[in-house]
C-alpha cells in the first residue's frame, strides 16, 4: 500500500533525496520548505504524488496548519521526517543569545512542534514512523559546534523518551545519525558566530585538519535507499548511523566513556552515601 510521507527541509540535501526516493518507491510525499518555490519543481516533476508546502518549522501555528493541509490532501500520514535544520559554528564563548536560541528553535523546537502536531493522528491510526534526522554530533561533540550539539543532544533525549511513550500506539521512532556528507550543511546553510581572536589558533588547527583529509565524505544520494530500508523494516532501530566514519567514531567514544566510568567507579559508589 502506498504510504504518505511528511518531510521538512525538503528543498535540498537529505530532504530532497528522501522525497525523490519515497516517490520512486510509489509513495506520496508532503514536501515542505521555508519557501514553497524551493520545492515546486518536485511537484512539477511528480504531479499529484507530491504536495509542496511552505513551512517555517519554528512557527508552531504554521506547523499545525501544514499537518492539517497534508491530511486534507492525503487523508493520513505514515512517515514523518524531521529533517529541517542547520549547523551553527562558533566556540561556546562566542555564542550570542540569538545564536543559541535560533539554533534550538529550528533544530530542536521545530522537530518538537512537528512531532506534537502529528502524534494525535498517528495514535488514531495506530501506526506511523517518526524519523528524526540527528547526527553523529548527537553522540559525540567537537570544537566550535556547541550550539549545534546542544540542539541535537536535546533531540536525541527527547526522541528516546518519545519512542517509549508511543510504542503502545504502534508508532515507531528512529534517530538517523549521519556523519559528513557532500551537502551544503557547512556551506551556504551554515551560520557563524562573530569570531573572537581567542580561538584563532583553534580555528587554524581545525582548518588544517580538514585540509589534511582522511575522513570519507558520504554521497547524499545513497541515503535515500538506506532510509527506505529502515522505513520498510518490521522492527526499525531507535538509532542508526549513516556513513562509514560514524561507525568508528561511536566505538571510540563509548570505549572512552566506559573506561572513564570504570576508572572513577569507586568515587561514584562513595557518592551514593550510606
Amino acid at each position: 500500500m502506498s504510504r504518505v510521507w511528511f518531510v521538512t527541509g525538503a528543498s535540498r540535501g537529505f530532504g530532497r533525496v528522501f522525497v525523490e526516493s519515497a516517490v520512486q518507491a510509489g509513495d506520496q510525499v508532503v514536501a515542505t520548505a521555508r519557501k514553497v518555490d524551493a520545492v515546486a519543481d518536485l511537484a512539477a516533476a511528480h504531479g499529484d504524488a507530491v504536495l509542496p508546502l511552505a513551512l517555517d518549522v519554528t512557527d508552531r501555528a504554521a506547523v499545525d496548519a501544514a499537518v492539517k493541509a497534508a491530511v486534507a490532501r492525503f487523508g493520513r500520514l505514515d512517515v514523518v521526517v524531521n529533517n529541517a535544520g542547520y549547523g551553527h559554528f562558533g566556540a561556546v564563548e562566542e555564542l550570542s543569545e540569538s545564536d543559541i536560541r535560533n539554533q534550538l528553535e529550528t533544530n530542536f523546537f521545530g522537530a518538537l512542534w512537528v512531532t506534537q502536531a502529528v502524534l494525535p493522528l498517528l495514535q488514531s491510526q495506530g501506526s506511523g514512523h517518526i524519523i528524526q534526522i540527528s547526527t553523529i554530533g548527537g553522540i559525540a561533540a567537537f570544537p566550535s559546534l556547541g550550539a549545534y550539539h546542544a540542539s541535537k543532544w536535546a533531540l536525541e533525549g527527547l526522541s528516546e523518551s518519545l519512542a517509549q511513550e508511543v510504542a503502545a500506539f504502534g508508532i515507531k521512532v528512529t534517530l538517523v545519525e549521519p556523519g559528513g556528507y557532500s551537502t551544503d550543511w557547512s556551506g551556504s546553510s551554515a551560520v557563524h558566530s562573530t569570531p573572537s581572536p581567542t580561538y584563532d589558533n583553534l580555528r587554524k588547527a581545525m582548518a588544517e585538519r580538514r585540509a589534511g583529509g582522511g575522513m570519507a565524505i558520504g554521497d547524499p544520494a545513497a541515503t535515500g535507499a538506506a532510509l527506505l530500508k529502515i522505513v520498510n523494516a518490521e522492527n526499525p532501530p531507535l538509532r542508526v548511523l549513516f556513513g562509514t566514519p560514524p561507525t568508528q567514531i561511536v566505538k571510540a567514544v563509548y570505549q572512552q566513556r566506559l573506561a572513564t566510568w570504570a576508572q572513577w567507579e569507586q568515587v561514584s559508589i562513595e557518592a551514593q552515601g550510606s
